[in-house]
Formats: structure tokens, C-alpha cells, sequence
């Protein structure tokens, strides 16, 4: 009996799109860690592509495959030209933001708000699909303000389903365009993972993958992958692969630093990589020195490397110390 291809897992693992965090310097350091988690750039607004610097937004690594390109916008024709620049710039998959409640957001008439049109929004898969072959994905809300009842759910995947998208990463909370700010629609509106779970149960054809609230690297057995936000920032080692160690990751980024424009750009992404370590404040107060960021050297990831990994801190700054009077006497 054939038993039919495998199930697709690379969603299994996701790192959220995050505003001012997940720029390339960001997912290059996630890959480090993480060689199957999926990365998402931060939200691109199809002006930004169609009116402003197309590279700026849309370059990256190699390295960081697989990665998605997430789109904000509300206009079918955009959207296609936008996700045709993303696949032309080699991406794995363009993901449409229907989540954002920020009040940006809302004046350009997409995000979150993008909820209460389930036909538009099909319009707009319609036109991405038609324009790209690479997937085209949504990541959603659950409910929008007081209309949070399953049924308004479930109306919204129906329709978008029906436009030819199978991807859906649910944000498992309502957004509230008026009263709440981004900050705390991220954590105001209470959780409803029965909501997600539910729509694995009806819709079984298409994958869906959780978001809100998830602080681990655990796969939740109810849906097909579990995406972390900021949990996965602020500890990234959450995700690290089995068998890797930070020095590993430490000594990469430091190669990798080296051929950007700034040093600080990238280490400010690396500030919780030895969250939980006992020298962690260490680390931080190290990749935080002005002064020495300054300098754009990134020898200085080796240096806070060595001082958090010694065995003893003092027994570094003495060695530190010798090697500078030794530099001053030739």
C-alpha cells in the first residue's frame, strides 16, 4: 500500500515576524542557533517595496533559508507585484499580515482590521497565487474587537481557504483596534487555543500553526507548528539545535560581523544568547559598551565570549590586563 508523501513539517518550528527585531542580522543569528526553525523578516508594507528602497528591504543572506517575506497591505494588484519582488529575490514563501492592531496599521486599512473582509482577503491570496508559485500564507487573529464568537473564525479560514491558501498561523488572541495598544493586544486579550485546535478539527486539510503566548521549543501535538515571538528573542537558545554550543554561534556571528557596516546593528540581536547563564549580565553589559561598539570591531563578540565562558572572570581581566602592558612595552 502506498502510504502517501510525508507531511510537510518545515513549519513546525517558526520564529514570529517582529517589527524592528527580525531585520537580516536577527535571522542570520537565529540560524546560527536554529537550523530548521522557518524565519519570517518583519512586516513590509507593499509602499515601502512599490515607492522606497526595494533592496533594502527585501536583501538577505543565504544562510537564513528557510525564510518568509511578510507583506502589509489591502490591494490585490499591490500585493501581486510585491510577491513577485519577493520570490524574484529568492524567498521560500510570502506570508500576508492580517494580525497587525497597531494604529499605523489600521490607517492603511490592513492588518488586523483586514479580519472583518474575508472575501477581500481572499481576493488578495487570489492575486498573490496567481502571480507567484512559491506559498502564499496568512497570519491572522482570531476575532477582531467584541466579535470573537468561533463561528466569525472559522467564516474567515473558510473563505481564505477557498482562494487556495493552506497555511494559516493563528495568533491565538482578538485583536482590539480601539483601547489597547500593540503592546498589550499582545498580552490584554485573553488566549483561546481551543480556537486554533478547533479549526485543526474542522478544517483538517490545512495546516495550522500556533502563535501567542508560546514560550517553548515543544511541538503541541493539536496543530501541525508552533511559532515563538519574542520569547525566542529575548532567549534564543530555546531553539538551539541539539549539540550546539554558544561559542559555536559566538564565532560565526564574529565572522559574520566582520563584513557588515556595523557591528552594533548585529550585536544588539545577540544581547540574550546566554539568557538564564550566570553571567548573562556580563554578556549584555559587554555587547552594550558604547564605547567599545564604537569601535566596530567585532573581536569584541570573542572578548565577551571569552569573560562569560572562563572559569574565572578575574583570572580573565588579569589575562586581559598582561596582554595590554605587554602590547604597551613593544
Amino acid at each position: 500500500m502506498n502510504p502517501g508523501p510525508e507531511p510537510d513539517t518545515r513549519h513546525r518550528l517558526c520564529v514570529a515576524p517582529m517589527m524592528d527585531w527580525t531585520d537580516r542580522h536577527c535571522r542570520y543569528f537565529l540560524r546560527q542557533v536554529s537550523s530548521r526553525a522557518f524565519l519570517y523578516t518583519e512586516m513590509i508594507t507593499t509602499g515601502a517595496l512599490l515607492h522606497g528602497n526595494v533592496e533594502r528591504h527585501l536583501a538577505f543572506s543565504a544562510e537564513e533559508h528557510p525564510v518568509a517575506a511578510q507583506l502589509g497591505g489591502s490591494e490585490p494588484d499591490e500585493l501581486a507585484r510585491c510577491a513577485r519582488l519577493v520570490e524574484q529575490y529568492g524567498y521560500d514563501e510570502v506570508n500576508l499580515n492580517i494580525g497587525c492592531p497597531s494604529e499605523r496599521v489600521q490607517r492603511g486599512a490592513f492588518g488586523a482590521c483586514l479580519m472583518a473582509e474575508p472575501e477581500l482577503v481572499a481576493d488578495c491570496v487570489r492575486a498573490m497565487r496567481d502571480a507567484v508559485k512559491i506559498p502564499v500564507t496568512v497570519k491572522h487573529r482570531i476575532g477582531l474587537n467584541d466579535m470573537d464568537d468561533f463561528s466569525f473564525t472559522g467564516k474567515f479560514v473558510s473563505t481564505v481557504s477557498e482562494a487556495g491558501c493552506t497555511t494559516f498561523i493563528v495568533h491565538a488572541r482578538n485583536a482590539v483596534l480601539k483601547g489597547l495598544s500593540p503592546k498589550e493586544n499582545r498580552e490584554v486579550p485573553p488566549l483561546k487555543y481551543e480556537y486554533v485546535y478547533r479549526l485543526k478539527h474542522d478544517f483538517p486539510a490545512l495546516e495550522f500553526v500556533l502563535n501567542g503566548g508560546v514560550i517553548k521549543n515543544e511541538q503541541d501535538p493539536n496543530v501541525d507548528g508552533i511559532m515563538l515571538g519574542r520569547a525566542a528573542y529575548h532567549d534564543p537558545w530555546i531553539l538551539a539545535d541539539p549539540g550546539r554550543t554558544r561559542p559555536e554561534v559566538v564565532r560565526k556571528m564574529k565572522e559574520y560581523a566582520s563584513g557588515q557596516a556595523s557591528l552594533r546593528h548585529v550585536a544588539r540581536h545577540m544581547l540574550g544568547l546566554y539568557h538564564g547563564h550566570r553571567r548573562a549580565r556580563l554578556w549584555r553589559r559587554m555587547l552594550s559598551d558604547s564605547a567599545r561598539l564604537s569601535q566596530n570591531d567585532p573581536a569584541l563578540l570573542l572578548e565577551a565570549m571569552e569573560a562569560v565562558e572562563s572559569t574565572s572572570y578575574k583570572e580573565f581581566r588579569d589575562e586581559r590586563r598582561t596582554q595590554a602592558e605587554q602590547i604597551e612595552v613593544r
